[in-house]
């Protein structure tokens, strides 16, 4: 039987946040402004705790140096990616995140941070900030320096199921009325460009960081289309969301049984929508765990998605 390890949540108070995580997935916290959920973290800023079995209690960066074995003894000397989500009740602000190159000379060997989107819901029309329309880095700067937003920053229409491969470089926003799932690569450097002059509970402007951003924005901005494909696994659809030198995603929509082979790697899943069982362990809508790495041939009952990924050098 496989031995999941489910994981409590890190929730962060955000000036955008708002109570849709704890609307939609029954999250308990106290803020009314939470806006991001890590979900699986062993980031220093915010690591999960492991709540079920021999490890119950156990932070996920405890576990990773001490428990080897359970990750396939991998290479990376930190835990290598982030699952979070994100209620955007207002708009995030304008901002861009820097590679791993840049990061570590000038984050104190902070990874980079490539991300991707899964749209797990929005209003009515509503849309994303992803690239610009600056052909070099003169005209970025002048765009920014004359405040033409509009102008320079290009606009997406969402709608739930988008999905959509942020790599480090891309100038990004999201916006008021979206909910996201959020798998990206274990770091926290984040430059903000624009901000739209707002303040925060003691009437102080949050810190932009242009220079860093106007260093590390790709010029011109270039859609990284990924590849989507689809098979079947007995009654499950399943989905190759991206596959990129950082991760892989995927999304498995169940609906009764399937049988699925040993994955030959740890796995890290987010139960989106519906409920289940896994080798007869209950999962439901709001759950994270990991496939630990010497998992052997699974089955997965019921009617549920969930979003799986893993690094790509695991």
């Amino acid at each position: 039987m496989t031995k999941l390890l489910f994981l409590e949540p890190v929730f962060k108070e955000r000036l955008w946040g708002g109570t849709k995580l704890r609307d939609t997935f029954g999250y308990e916290f106290p803020s009314e402004r939470t806006g991001e959920c890590w979900a699986i973290s062993a980031h220093p800023h915010g690591t999960s705790i492991v709540r079920n079995g021999p490890f119950s209690g156990t932070s996920l960066h405890r576990l990773w140096n001490e428990h080897p074995d359970l990750f396939g003894h991998p290479k990376e000397e930190a835990f290598p990616l982030l699952t979070k989500i994100l209620d955007a009740n207002m708009d995030l602000s304008v901002q861009v995140h820097p590679d791993d190159v840049y990061a570590h000379r000038h984050e104190n060997g902070e990874l980079g941070k490539t991300e991707c989107w899964y749209i797990l819901d929005c209003k009515k029309e509503a849309e994303l900030i992803l690239g610009h329309r600056a052909q070099t880095r003169e005209d970025f700067v002048r765009h920014i320096e004359r405040n033409e937003w509009d102008h320079l920053l290009r606009r997406i229409p969402i709608k739930p199921g988008d999905f959509f491969y942020v790599p480090s470089g891309t100038l990004h926003a999201l916006c008021e009325g979206t909910l996201v799932l959020e798998i990206q690569q274990s770091s926290d450097a984040t430059y903000r460009l624009y901000d739209y002059d707002r303040t925060d509970g003691n009437g102080n402007k949050r810190e932009l960081h242009l220079q860093k951003a106007i260093d590390v924005t790709s010029i011109p901005h270039t859609d990284e289309n990924v590849k989507s494909t689809k098979h079947r696994i007995g009654n499950a659809l399943i989905t190759t969301l991206a596959e990129t030198p950082f991760f892989s995603v995927y999304q498995w929509d169940v609906s009764g049984k399937a049988s699925f082979p040993a994955p030959g790697r740890y796995l890290l899943a987010s139960v989106i929508k519906g409920r289940g069982e896994l080798d007869g362990c209950p999962i439901h809508k709001g759950d994270h765990f990991i496939v630990p790495a010497d998992s052997g041939d699974f089955v997965i009952e019921g009617d549920c998605e969930v979003i799986v990924s893993h690094p790509s050098s695991s």
